[in-house]
């Protein structure tokens, strides 16, 4: 009789702690979306007298909203999708093409059991913008200079993150003609950048042994570039296209080393030593010789830094 009510009270228990369990398991709860979500921005130097804002192209935007876990958020629809996560629910972003522009900001709030609710807000802003004129100078020459990857130095080439903190290949960088056996194109190609009598300025590529990039779809639109593919070269038939300078959008820290001033490539058919998805090329240093570049790699996160020299 202990036995039979032993193993009883044994029994009662195991299956208690099962129905809880269960319980646990399966009882998710209310999953409510984020609601009430807004996008609330502030142009820097917007006024009665300066409804465009300041010219700095900067803009404070913060997000508020009801059961919201996380955001992720699209500066920008006109130049494709790309939602970043936003580890705090304020930010301040820098848009950087030259003049009167409308941008549109997506925001996707997540909530619990990844419900989620996305939001749109256009915005109007101008950003002006005049380069050092040494910069200039250095770039173009007296008109016209061309550049070409400078493969007879360690370090022309490397990967670190994309972290306004962090403006070095802390990841990997190449050793001298590191790529000549399996992507010499990236050391043939030459850019030459030319200052317009009209006051604009256009990249000529001359490739011969093609472009230096990884698939379609990481080689920022590239003609020509496969789907699909590892790093190496590609057929690429050459290309021009117009650019101009504009105040460095990667938000770098006041002493780190970098210009500030970014190379922006109009339109997928041009690129600078490395085709990437992105067209702004960040010049971290420059002199009538040499010319370090940073631009934001084909995976996101990344940031890939290229040495050229003046032919």
């Amino acid at each position: 009789m202990k036995h039979s009510l032993k193993y009883f009270l044994y029994s009662l228990i195991f299956l208690t702690a099962v129905s809880s369990c269960t319980k646990d398991k399966y009882n998710m709860g209310v999953l409510t979306a984020p609601t009430d979500v807004v996008i609330n921005t502030t142009i820097v130097g917007q006024d009665a007298t300066h409804p465009d804002g300041d010219g700095s192209g900067d803009v404070i935007i913060s997000l508020t909203g009801k059961n919201v876990l996380a955001y992720k958020i699209d500066y920008n629809a006109a130049d494709g999708i790309q939602l970043d996560f936003l580890p705090k629910s304020t930010v301040t972003k820098k848009y950087t093409t030259i003049g009167l522009n409308t941008y549109r900001i997506t925001v996707v709030a997540y909530g619990a059991g990844a419900s989620a609710t996305t939001v749109t807000k256009e915005i109007k802003l101008r950003s002006d913008f005049t380069p050092d004129p040494k910069i200039v100078t250095d770039l173009t020459g007296t008109g016209s200079k061309t550049w070409s990857v400078n493969k007879d130095i360690p370090g022309h080439f490397g990967v670190g993150p994309w972290d306004p903190k962090s403006v070095t290949p802390a990841w990997w960088s190449a050793a001298k003609d590191e790529k000549v056996g399996c992507c010499n194109c990236f050391y043939t190609a030459s850019f030459t950048f030319t200052k317009n009598t009209d006051g604009t300025f256009k990249l000529t590529i001359a490739s011969p042994d093609g472009a230096f990039t990884k698939t379609g779809t990481l080689a920022g639109g590239l003609p020509g570039i496969p789907a699909s593919g590892a790093e190496g070269c590609y057929n690429y038939a050459g290309g021009s296209s117009s650019f101009s300078f504009v105040p460095s959008s990667s938000g770098v820290d006041a002493g780190a080393p970098s210009t500030k001033t970014a190379i922006q490539l109009a339109g997928n058919n041009t690129y600078i030593g490395y085709g990437a998805v992105l067209k702004e090329y960040e010049i971290l240093s420059i002199t009538d010789t040499s010319l370090y570049l940073r631009v934001q790699g084909t995976e996101t996160g990344n940031a890939w830094y290229i040495k050229l020299k003046a032919n």
